[in-house]
């Protein structure tokens, strides 16, 4: 037996290190991202809910914002080792309060995000089965399934979910890529154009709402630094397989973006994309590739949002983990599976979550596209963005006092920029989040959802206030990761 499964199966705090290069981490990244259900799904709704051409030139620019974080981020990685990669960095740089009030916003919003696609996983699938098959299964039947799966999946070695993770996704990444080709290929009468990349497309009235959009897009692509104690070599695999995921899900969304509004026309797109919604995608390409190319496309919708349901329920497991092994949580949750060494309890603490959400949608009758996939997930991606400009403003506090031997750039340059970016990122999702629900400008939702962060954070600093007043051998152990059992990092 290796030193990685005695380590699993003797010592169940510790998760299995060693079971993944850069590749696997990728795909977990992208995986979470989703790729096919961005370009669908996000881009169109970008189009049609503000009408703003300069998406493409978005996606750019947000892409480039969170290489500016990540500077600091991976940085950061190379000191602190931990699963719980947001509520561990804001523990060291901010203080113990405030990482557990950044554990209680991480486990809502990675939650929401999660659970969100089992309100969309129906939608994709019921027309290919009722054309398959003939049958039209209520769409929390076919999340069932999916949900069962993804269980299962969960409890397994995580190089194994890799493996399925990385045949989803280059399939996947190669249909995107063939469906923008075609679209290239086809330019509309107006010929092509490449306006939209125009800083006059972009900064117009509703760029907050693009942005705010756009953003949740790249949800997902922070995870790597999750996943940063089973890889082979954490301080060269998660910068790399950070930047290089990044790299990829920018690339493709501004040149998927951009090809989307070849074969339409420009000036065109934002009307099609709110008559046909994700079906503008995949419609352009049974025009130009013919029905059985469409159909392959329609069936990788689905597995794409398979392969997020996947990716994020590792690496919402793997928070709970990191917050059990250090008492924040009930220390059930801070043990592995023998021998698979996956954060077993967790894991089913996940499946256990995503099960309550399609029975209580499918009991009450409410709108799963609607409801859960485009309200809770847009709540979960606000989270996300939270959790990022937190992250910025702690890394740049820890570096100021524990420099490192790291260069200024990575330690102060680079955390403080993308912290201001960051802040005026947030500003304007929350300015514009009535667009991104696609609710009134007057509805509750609007500010009620993100009030939730707000209560979570309180509650937050409370629990951390008294952990150190009651209870200071768990205190002391907040953000330690590993080592708060001893265990070798």
């Amino acid at each position: 037996m290796s030193q990685t499964e005695l380590r699993a199966s003797a010592g169940s705090t510790a998760l299995a290190g060693n079971r993944l290069g850069v590749p696997s981490v990728v795909f977990f990244v992208i995986s979470a991202a989703a790729p096919l259900t961005v370009v669908a799904g996000v881009v169109t709704t970008a189009y049609a809910a503000t009408g703003v051409t300069g998406v493409p030139l978005a996606f750019i620019l947000l892409g480039a914002i969170l290489a500016v974080f990540s500077v600091g981020y991976v940085t950061m990685a190379r000191h602190v080792v931990n699963a719980g990669a947001f509520y561990a960095y804001t523990a060291k740089g901010l203080g113990r309060p405030v990482g557990v009030a950044t554990a209680w916003v991480a486990l809502l919003a990675y939650n929401a995000l999660q659970v969100g696609l089992y309100g969309v996983i129906g939608s994709a699938a019921q027309p290919l089965l009722a054309d398959w098959f003939g049958i039209n299964p209520d769409w929390w039947v076919i999340a069932l399934v999916v949900w069962a799966l993804t269980g299962v999946l969960g409890l397994m070695r995580v190089d194994v979910n890799g493996k399925v993770l990385s045949v989803l996704l280059v399939t996947e990444i190669a249909v995107v890529v063939v469906f923008d080709v075609a679209d290239l290929l086809h330019p509309a009468a107006s010929g092509y154009s490449l306006d939209v990349f125009s800083p006059s497309s972009l900064f117009v009235p509703g760029i907050g709402g693009v942005i705010a959009i756009c953003v949740a897009a790249f949800s997902g692509f922070e995870s790597s630094v999750v996943f940063s104690e089973e890889t082979r070599d954490p301080k060269r695999t998660v910068p790399v397989a950070t930047f290089a995921a990044l790299a990829i899900i920018a690339g493709l969304y501004a040149l998927s973006s951009w090809a989307l509004t070849v074969p339409v026309g420009s000036d065109k797109v934002a009307a099609a994309s709110r008559e046909q919604g994700p079906g503008l995608l995949f419609g352009l390409a049974g025009e130009y590739l013919g029905s059985t190319v469409a159909t392959i496309g329609s069936v990788l919708f689905v597995t794409s949002i398979v392969a997020a349901l996947i990716a994020f329920h590792n690496t919402t497991s793997r928070y709970i983990f990191a917050l059990g092994r250090e008492r924040v949580l009930p220390a059930v949750f801070g043990r592995t599976a023998q021998p698979t060494g996956a954060p077993a309890a967790g894991s089913i603490a996940q499946s256990v979550v995503g099960l309550a959400v399609i029975v209580l949608y499918a009991a009450t009758g409410m709108d799963p596209l609607v409801q859960l996939f485009f309200t809770v997930g847009a709540f979960g991606g606000l989270g996300i963005l939270l959790l990022l400009a937190a992250t910025s403003v702690a890394v740049f506090a820890f570096f100021a006092r524990n420099p490192g031997g790291e260069s200024t750039w990575r330690t102060k340059a680079a955390p403080a920029i993308s912290a201001v970016l960051l802040v005026v990122v947030l500003a304007l999702a929350l300015v514009n989040f009535d667009t991104v629900l696609g609710v009134a400008p007057d509805s509750p939702l609007r500010w009620v959802l993100p009030g939730v962060y707000f209560v979570a954070i309180a509650l937050g600093v409370v629990w951390g206030l008294v952990l150190r007043a009651g209870r200071p051998e768990i205190y002391a152990k907040i953000g330690t990761g590993a080592a708060a059992e001893g265990e070798k990092e």
